[in-house]
């Protein structure tokens, strides 16, 4: 029988040409050419060094050397994976691997793009939704957009050709299909819109009249129109404008809102700082659309950029926020980053009720009976709604039908748990914003490190008291583990120079840690000056030699702490519990760290082998899609 071995390592000795031995490593077994056939063979792009060796006839340790020489020579890259201990692959292919490539499914109208360039980015954000991410490296990470008929409707472009100009800019070749659809959403979000007659009543205006008949008539309600004008047109009870709408958004036709609102009454205001020019970009496209969400992590400066726009716009100005504390905040940053003058901002809330030409008043003060006529009967400019998400809220969302010319959103993330998101854009404006993973690789946010710390039972007992328990309780042991003091106290003793955050669900889980660790706990129920005082001692910084110090490094915090809290001194924020909360939830508690400067650091204690996993996972899986890094760690019992 012929050795098969012994007959290929003569065949390559054979065929190598003269004198190439010293070149090609210590073995001729194995050449770069001898390895692209073996490739060949083998069917894959990469390969083992037995399979090299089985695929041309050699033994395995001297492919392993040769393969090795190949490697020396920068001809050979090697990788360790699970599958196999090392596999093998030509470096030119590797450089090929890192340039851009766009795969496109067409009628899922998805598009992935593998490390694609900023321009690639920056076109497919004019028309399509980042829905997930890859990859831990800035520059490695690949990208899944998805085309909605809300990013059509709202694509900041002229006519559909320039839509569809800007798609084949990016994808490969053209898809005479998707275009086609483009084409449609392009048309539908151009067939009904709103404007204020010579007369001074609103009317609805239809492209054609069977969409007046088919579309209007069957998805308005008869409140919504108070006459019909024409085949195409009907009087509009303003009161319904909101609700119009939204119908006809959910029917598929986007309106446009072309109506002729006063501005009100001139706002003396500049602003004092520069912009980015990423935040240049925002102001100016709320300029040409007159409504939109600005979407950004905290720390990239969305209430600047609302500022700016306050200045740009030039009316009274309405500001709705969700706490006391955030209209504070508010006032202050209107005073330290622009020159209007202190008696024209006012305060609408609990505490105090001056109206001024830009007034700051909370959702839930706006919303009731008793004021809302006062709020009705002006001629706002502009209206703001910070944290916009809460406008979807039954207790909040009469704010929406409140009368502007511009409307203008603020939030971190608009994605809600109820799929409120198509909501808030009907009723304020379309998302306007970069990618967050773009501000992190430009440097303008530091990027969080979150890690998920799966936290074991302390004891039996703990344990065996979970297993027996049922439903709602079983969430609540499993937040209330007891072994997460001691991890918290771990923590914060490994980051005993950095101001941290402890976010809990329960009130008696936040006393509990707060009185093991002696730090102030902080919850709806604290009174508002003490809130107010101990997050101002806690935005103090001093010296820790000093024997006289007034701040505070820590604070426990309740779900009072998930928005409206500017502590741009917190590094380290510590999830306790809290898990089965919303994805918008886990980004405002990991946007507590988020600055333009210093580190930046997110733990996430789930009890290990509870429903808390899979919430955390959830929750995290939402910040890696939009760039965050996570890691997963399991604290020892």
């Amino acid at each position: 029988m012929t050795d098969d071995s012994g007959d290929g390592s003569g065949d390559a000795a054979d065929d190598a040409p003269a004198g190439d031995g010293a070149e090609d490593g210590p073995d001729d077994d194995v050449s770069l050419d001898r390895f692209y056939e073996a490739l060949e063979a083998e069917g894959r792009p990469i390969a083992t060094a037995s399979e090299v060796a089985r695929r041309l006839g050699t033994s395995q340790s001297a492919a392993r050397d040769a393969l090795a020489a190949l490697v020396d020579r920068g001809d050979v890259d090697r990788l360790d994976v699970e599958r196999d201990p090392i596999v093998f692959y030509p470096t030119d292919w590797g450089r090929l691997a890192t340039r851009e490539r766009v795969v496109v499914f067409p009628e899922r109208r998805e598009i992935v793009v593998d490390r694609p360039t900023q321009y690639t980015r920056a076109r497919l954000s004019q028309f399509a939704s980042l829905v997930d991410t890859t990859g831990t490296e800035p520059g490695t990470r690949g990208y899944l957009y998805r085309i909605r008929q809300e990013d059509v409707w709202a694509a900041p472009f002229d006519d559909a050709e320039a839509l569809v100009a800007s798609l084949r800019s990016v994808l490969p070749r053209r898809y005479d299909h998707l275009e086609e659809w483009v084409r449609d959403q392009w048309r539908r979000a151009h067939r009904f819109r709103l404007y204020t007659h010579d007369d001074d009543y609103v009317v609805l205006q239809a492209a054609s009249e069977s969409l007046m008949g088919n579309v209007a008539d069957q998805h308005l309600d008869d409140g919504h129109l108070r006459a019909p004008i024409s085949e195409t047109e009907a009087w509009v009870n303003e009161g319904a404008v909101a609700e119009i709408k939204r119908a006809l958004y959910d029917a598929g036709y986007p309106v446009e809102d072309d109506r002729d609102l006063d501005v009100g009454d001139p706002v003396d205001i500049d602003l004092t700082i520069d912009l980015r020019g990423y935040q240049e970009t925002w102001v100016e496209t709320f300029l040409e659309r007159g409504s939109g969400v600005y979407v950004g992590p905290p720390g990239s400066g969305k209430t600047v950029a609302a500022i700016a726009t306050v200045a740009a716009v030039g009316g009274e100005t309405l500001v709705l926020v969700p706490s006391r504390e955030l209209a504070g905040q508010w006032r202050e940053a209107l005073l330290d980053h622009s020159t209007v003058d202190p008696a024209d901002v006012g305060l609408y809330h609990g505490g105090r009720k001056e109206i001024r030409p830009i007034t700051i008043a909370t959702y839930q003060i706006a919303g009731m009976d008793r004021h809302r006529s006062l709020f009705d009967s002006r001629k706002w400019g502009l209206i703001c709604f910070d944290e916009c998400h809460h406008v979807t809220a039954p207790v909040y969302s009469r704010t929406a039908e409140l009368q502007s010319k511009h409307r203008l959103g603020l939030s971190a993330t608009p994605v809600s748990e109820t799929a409120s998101e198509e909501e808030v854009y009907t009723l304020i404006g379309q998302p306007i914003g970069a990618d967050w993973d773009a501000l992190f690789e430009e440097g303008f946010v530091q990027e969080p490190e979150v890690e998920i710390r799966y936290v074991p039972w302390r004891d039996e007992l703990a344990r065996n008291e979970y297993a027996s328990a049922d439903g709602r309780e079983r969430r609540r042991l499993a937040a209330e583990n007891p072994a997460k003091v001691e991890e918290i106290r771990y923590l914060l003793a490994a980051h005993r120079d950095k101001k941290a955050l402890v976010f809990v669900e329960y009130l008696d889980h936040g006393e509990a840690i707060a009185d093991a660790l002696g730090v102030p706990f902080v919850s709806g129920e604290t009174p508002h000056h003490v809130r107010a005082e101990l997050f101002r001692r806690f935005r103090e910084e001093g010296d820790s030699s000093e024997t006289d110090r007034d701040d505070v490094d820590a604070l426990v915090v309740s779900r009072v702490g998930d928005e409206g809290i500017d502590l741009p001194n917190a590094e380290v924020a510590i999830v306790a519990s809290g898990l089965g909360g919303s994805r918008r939830q886990g980004s405002q508690r990991a946007g507590r760290t988020m600055r333009p400067a210093g580190s930046a650091l997110v733990y996430v204690l789930a009890t290990r082998g509870s429903s808390e996993e899979e919430f955390a996972q959830r929750q995290m899986r939402h910040l890696a899609r939009k760039g965050v890094r996570v890691r997963e760690t399991n604290v020892a019992e």
